[in-house]
């Protein structure tokens, strides 16, 4: 019954945060000028750094503000993970009209755990650009999209040449070094530079409940020279990856001149964001977009 008595939005469907505790809207983290706002009617994190271009368009939307149910309540943007197909649909237009922007001018990809690139162009607007965990594009009116829960959102920002990237990196993206790829891709293809680029490390488990066992010990020991501060070992077949420090790390090696980490939990942050660990794969994905406007005021 207490659902009945939620608002209609005006599309049509019922938010559904409701489901979710009292605590949601309060603001977590504030270090390198991030800023929990409203956009539109969804709540989002961005970073002043960035919000400074005015062309500029990003954000990183929360689990909030949509109209999914549990388990995937309310603003999962993930078709594959058993979501209502309508729902999932209802979620995307909402993020859409927060943002100003239309779906024919967002770009996804499907993921693959991978460091494969794709460079993004207009011709791919509206569409699905190919298989992949990163894309990168200098093309205005382009809008780069993924969806997470754990896994670390990369964003790229080159305000020199005007492109961006946006980068997956789960352990195996991480241990293949997507991170890295993502900045060649865009120093290569775009002609951006590294000096010029800066990157922001998003929301992602953090290394507090990320225990790992032998497969994902050994890949890390494997990929970086010294895993000591990346691996910390509580148990003799178990340890604690710290994805944050490991692609920062190598967004430094890419030599990013400057690398955000935001510092925020998934699976501390249950009411805040989804977390395919914390709750057992059961879970939906939030958000996150990137990309230049056409031209200011669009």
């Amino acid at each position: 019954m207490a659902d009945d008595r939620k608002p209609m939005a005006n599309d049509g469907w019922r938010v559904r945060d409701h489901q979710l505790s009292a605590t949601d809207h309060r603001p977590l983290g504030s270090g390198n000028g991030l800023r929990y706002e409203r956009v539109g009617a969804l709540p989002v994190y961005r970073l002043d750094r960035l919000n400074d271009d005015p062309s500029l368009v990003h954000a990183i939307f929360t689990r909030l503000g949509g109209v999914s149910l549990p388990p995937y309540a309310s603003l999962n943007l993930g078709h594959s993970v058993g979501d209502d197909p309508a729902a999932v649909e209802a979620n995307h237009n909402r993020v859409y009209r927060a943002l100003h922007i239309h779906r024919s001018q967002t770009v996804t990809c499907h993921l693959t755990h991978s460091a494969d690139v794709l460079v993004v162009t207009a011709a791919d607007g509206g569409r699905i650009a190919g298989r992949g965990d990163a894309m990168v594009t200098a093309d205005p009116g382009v809008y780069l999209s993924m969806r997470f829960a754990d896994c670390v959102p990369i964003l790229l920002y080159d305000p020199v040449r005007g492109a961006v990237g946006l980068a997956h990196a789960g352990w195996r993206g991480t241990v293949k070094n997507v991170a890295g790829a993502a900045v060649r891709a865009m120093v290569d293809e775009l002609g951006c530079s590294p000096e010029t680029t800066t990157a922001v490390i998003g929301p992602a488990i953090g290394p507090c409940c990320y225990q790992v066992g032998d497969e994902v010990i050994q890949a890390v020991e494997a990929s970086f020279c010294d895993s000591t501060c990346l691996l910390s070992r509580r148990h003799k077949r178990r340890a604690h990856f710290d994805l944050w420090e490991a692609n920062r790390q190598q967004l430094v090696a890419a030599g990013v001149s400057q690398v955000l980490v935001v510092g925020l939990y998934t699976a501390c942050h249950t009411d805040r964001f989804f977390s395919h660990r914390a709750e057992q794969g059961h879970t939906g994905r939030f958000g996150v977009v990137i990309g230049y406007r056409e031209y200011v005021g669009q």
